[in-house]
């Protein structure tokens, strides 16, 4: 059932912080890069009373609607956001803020990884596409979930550095393949859920595609205004054997959806 999450609307309504945009950015170090893999268990070990901050302002975002998926929770206090985000934002991984990952990308503050996560109602047997792999992170959290998750990212070098983090930190039903993720990854279809952490200005046909009847997917979608991209709502949507059925859950500010995206207008079938 959809979490009805005003506040948390209002609050998301507004352009995204400015760790959304990195247009200049600096060079970043990955713990998963230089450390050896008993430094790396340590390290993983690691700012435990920050993890459980972060898990509380998750929980208690609105005060009079608690989020109370403990699945998704739990889950998030095992994996170690800090080493998904550069060594120098390490201290400050567990804001409830995004962070920036290098080539312009983020990493989604952690109330939007949880409430994604909620949204696409995670099964232990699940199979999960997420268009967007980042840092990882959003992939991490989704595998102590499901049964597996396959991961695309457009951005061949961020590809490359999430694939080497996910292996080295032990999550070995994540799949990550360099690629435009608007097409999806049909060898791998049909998905019980698609996650989304890019917006592209309409919902994708071939993830409508390959989403399983009684599937989810959410997915950001908007149009640019005046160069900007706070124009979008975070959208549920299930299929069904007749068809598509969309609610909007909270509105949002997501980087854009680049390649084919940009290039495809949107079809009939993809409105609501």
């Amino acid at each position: 059932m959809l979490m009805a999450l005003p506040l948390f609307a209002a609050l998301l309504s507004t352009p995204a912080p400015a760790a959304e945009k990195a247009p200049h950015d600096p060079v970043f170090t990955y713990a998963v890069e230089i450390l050896s893999d008993k430094a790396l268990a340590k390290a993983a070990a690691e700012h435990a009373d920050k993890r459980a901050q972060m898990l509380e302002t998750i929980a208690n975002y609105d005060p009079e609607r608690p989020f109370t998926n403990g699945r998704v929770l739990t889950a998030m206090q095992e994996v170690p956001r800090h080493l998904f985000v550069p060594r120098e934002l390490e201290g400050s991984a567990y804001d409830d803020a995004p962070q920036p990952i290098g080539e312009g990308q983020t990493v989604s503050q952690p109330f939007i990884v949880a409430y994604m996560t909620h949204l696409a109602e995670p099964k232990p047997e699940d199979r999960v596409l997420e268009v967007g792999t980042g840092s990882g992170y959003q992939a991490a959290v989704l595998s102590k979930l499901v049964g597996s998750v396959y991961s695309i990212e457009i951005l061949p070098s961020l590809a490359k550095r999430a694939e080497k983090a996910l292996k080295r930190l032990g999550y070995p039903t994540v799949h990550v393949m360099a690629g435009d993720g608007y097409r999806g990854w049909p060898k791998a279809a049909p998905f019980d859920a698609i996650l989304v952490t890019c917006a592209p200005d309409h919902i994708p046909q071939p993830l409508i595609d390959q989403l399983k009847v009684g599937g989810r997917m959410v997915i950001p979608v908007g149009a640019e205004r005046g160069g900007l991209w706070f124009a979008q709502e975070l959208i549920l949507l299930r299929k069904t054997k007749d068809g598509v059925r969309r609610e909007k859950a909270l509105n949002v500010s997501f980087v854009p959806m680049t390649g084919e995206a940009q290039k495809v207008d949107p079809k009939p079938a993809t409105k609501p």
